[in-house]
């Protein structure tokens, strides 16, 4: 009989043998990444069950227990901003994992369709953001394209430091919405991207009963993460799909399942009112449609609009490239409403009541303080009156004040007032920081105001 040796044998026990499991971490923790100021904080991962964990950072540390599938969750205090002083964040247990270069700030999440996915090597006077893109301060995160049919515990990304090599496949809207905050907060901002050209809103929903796949496999893996708010730019698909004022109930949804699926009742959620578009893949009606049940979403607390009808330069690119522009007027609502800048003009000119005084209407708007005006001292354009036959017709439209008086000579008995309601509006109305007024009818108007 042939004997084993005895070191042969010792190899073989040990390999059958189960060994530790390591104690991993979602890949939204690794080197370079913001946490949330001014909340409590998770950190959460796998090991080997009933494994002891010890996360510390700086004084703070927290102990966890593995439960049986090898999940834990360990619990940190509220952080304050220091300046963008590096962290370093170390988590215990069978092996030992250190992060560092950890930021305090704030963290922001972009998500959407293409035109949030739109990179910025791809906008207006790329090369020069490009090149202007070292903000040590700024960190950028940017999740792949995923769908799943149920919540994935995870996402294939790292954390990056923003610079000139790291922006240019960046989120362009994302980065100027961010830049813009952390020049005027002077705090780190960590940047979110999780953007899907060419989708609809419904799978990036969560609901009681449902949750959508590019949900499940692009926003369910960080719901544990605290973020400061999210910034939107979808729609262009809800369009083609000629959903139209049904998409407000979809924006509902959506902003309330994220709510609660961040624990976060009043998350911010401010989005972009999609762009005019020439292309008759928009039936007539349904763009103008769309754009009420955007601006009736602002009837929902901590919610903003940034109207971009101006900022067109082709009628015929569902893409406009100054997304510089689109960020900066998203950055304009976080500013004033979540960071105390309470000089800061946040929205354009919002359609508010109409008043009919003989044949003239006059209408009030929201955001209108400092007086209107006309973006490029012209006339006031694409107004339209109606009267009881419906039938709407050009119209003159002036300013006084705050308010503008519409009238139309051949209607003497006027009902009903229209601006820019159609695919390919460009009106010129602007309030005294020249944001654009967003298009409007007024019967039966259901928009919202977000004062």
């Amino acid at each position: 009989m042939k004997h084993t040796p005895f070191f042969t044998l010792l190899a073989i026990l040990s390999t059958s043998l189960p060994s530790p499991a390591d104690v991993t971490l979602p890949a939204v923790f690794s080197d370079h990444m913001v946490l949330q100021r001014d909340t409590p904080q998770h950190v959460w991962g796998t090991a080997e069950a009933g494994e002891k964990i010890t996360v510390t950072f700086d004084r703070h540390s927290a102990t966890a227990t593995a439960d049986t599938e090898g999940n834990w969750l360990a619990g940190l205090p509220s952080l304050s901003a220091d300046g963008g002083k590096p962290h370093k964040l170390t988590v215990k247990g069978n092996n030992e994992i250190v992060l560092k270069d950890i930021l305090i700030g704030d963290v922001w999440i972009g998500s959407g369709q293409s035109n949030m996915e739109w990179p910025l090597k791809n906008t207006d006077n790329a090369k020069e953001f490009i090149a202007g893109a070292k903000h040590s301060g700024i960190r950028l995160f940017h999740i792949p394209k995923v769908q799943a049919n149920e919540p994935a515990k995870d996402v294939k990304a790292t954390w990056k430091e923003c610079t000139p090599e790291n922006i240019p496949n960046f989120s362009a809207v994302l980065y100027h919405f961010g830049r813009e905050l952390h020049t005027e907060v002077d705090v780190p901002m960590g940047l979110i991207n999780s953007s899907w050209g060419g989708s609809p809103i419904e799978p990036w929903t969560i609901t009681e009963k449902s949750s959508g796949k590019m949900y499940n496999g692009m926003i369910a893996p960080i719901v544990k993460f605290p973020v400061r708010g999210t910034i939107w730019y979808q729609g262009e698909t809800n369009v083609i799909q000629k959903n139209g004022l049904s998409y407000g109930d979809k924006m509902k949804d959506l902003i309330l399942g994220w709510r609660d699926a961040f624990h976060n009742k009043e998350m911010p959620f401010y989005f972009v009112q999609i762009a005019p578009w020439g292309n008759p893949r928009y039936e007539d009606g349904q763009l103008p449609a769309l754009w009420e049940a955007q601006t009736a979403t602002l009837k929902l607390p901590n919610t903003g609009m940034a109207v971009i009808t101006d900022l067109v330069a082709n009628i015929g690119d569902i893409h406009p490239r100054n997304k510089h522009d689109v960020g900066n007027r998203l950055a304009r609502w976080a500013l004033a409403k979540d960071y105390g800048k309470k000089d800061v003009i946040y929205s354009g000119p919002l359609f508010k009541a109409m008043e009919t005084r003989g044949d003239k209407v006059q209408l009030s708007f929201a955001h209108a303080s400092g007086g209107l005006k006309s973006r490029d001292g012209k006339p006031l354009t694409e107004f339209k009156i109606a009267g009881a036959d419906g039938n709407f017709v050009e119209a003159e439209a002036v300013i006084n004040g705050e308010t503008v008086v519409v009238s139309a000579g051949n209607v003497k008995d006027p009902k009903q007032v229209r601006f820019g309601w159609h695919r390919t509006a460009n009106p010129n109305l602007t309030n005294s920081e020249g944001l654009p007024a967003s298009p409007f009818h007024t019967d039966n108007w259901t928009g919202g105001t977000g004062e």
